[in-house]
């Protein structure tokens, strides 16, 4: 289809999804919301789609929500923000989070508000030396949604949690990933090939088992050791079915690249 606030492609087995509303810092409208949702469909029913690439045009990734398209002023009735929550942004960061393919997210500039919380759902965050992480919800009196009071407590602990939510303060892209925020921050030049190359990279791989890596780790907290355990050896069980887990045996052994096909 033809999209009016996103860019969409597919390449090589890379679906490359950018956030395209530069003008606004790529804050989301409903019209976003439903376009980013149809793309997300295509990523999740394509068997050809092995890997998804997230990042935003210009220069910032994302400012959450473009809070022209939700005004309120004093004296105007209020908006009940808990049903947009529930309408857009806790289905896209479910998505994300169980996306049944890996997710690079380029972050190119600003992610701000429910943007920053996008990105850390993402499965690896590649961030520009320019690139700044703001929990901006507390400066007009709201909460860290889109997963923020889950994630990011879980990423850098409560001290750190608690001081990003509180203040509002920008948190630069080399100290988020000193803090264990991101995995990797690199030179802006450098941005678009490091997270295209990891992104190929997933796309031809052993797709089962890396999305089977991603659901256990981002189940864990839920298990206690032992269940988490036995999680392990019924997912080791499956793997060990797969063509993949086959072939990768047969090129280690022949001591050749291996031909993944992600069945």
């Amino acid at each position: 289809m033809a999209y009016e606030t996103i860019l969409f492609g597919i390449d090589d087995g890379v679906a490359r999804l950018t956030l395209n509303r530069p003008d606004r810092l790529n804050s989301f409208t409903a019209a976003m919301h439903g376009e980013v949702a149809e793309a997300m469909t295509v990523v999740e029913n394509d068997p050809a789609i092995r890997a998804l690439l997230l990042t935003g045009a210009g220069r910032g990734f994302c400012a959450g929500q473009d809070l022209a398209d939700r005004a309120v002023t004093p004296g105007d009735a209020p908006v009940d923000l808990g049903e947009s929550v529930d309408l857009y942004w806790s289905p896209l960061i479910r998505r994300l989070a169980t996306l049944p393919k890996p997710i690079v997210c380029a972050v190119n500039g600003v992610a701000a508000g429910a943007g920053a919380n996008i990105a850390l759902a993402c499965d690896i965050v590649i961030a520009a030396r320019s690139a700044k992480f703001i929990q901006s919800f507390a400066n007009i009196g709201l909460i860290p949604d889109s997963g923020g009071t889950w994630i990011l407590p879980r990423l850098v602990g409560q001290a750190r949690a608690l001081g990003l939510a509180l203040t509002g303060e920008p948190l630069p892209a080399e100290k988020a990933e000193a803090w264990g925020l991101i995995w990797k921050c690199v030179d802006d030049d450098a941005l678009e090939a490091e997270a295209l190359a990891l992104a190929a990279k997933f796309a031809a791989g052993p797709t089962r088992g890396l999305v089977a890596t991603k659901s256990l780790i981002r189940g864990s907290s839920l298990h206690n050791l032992d269940d988490e355990l036995d999680r392990e050896r019924d997912m080791m069980r499956e793997l060990g079915f797969s063509d993949d887990y086959r072939e990768g045996v047969a090129a280690f052994l022949a001591k050749r690249a291996p031909t993944f096909t992600g069945r």
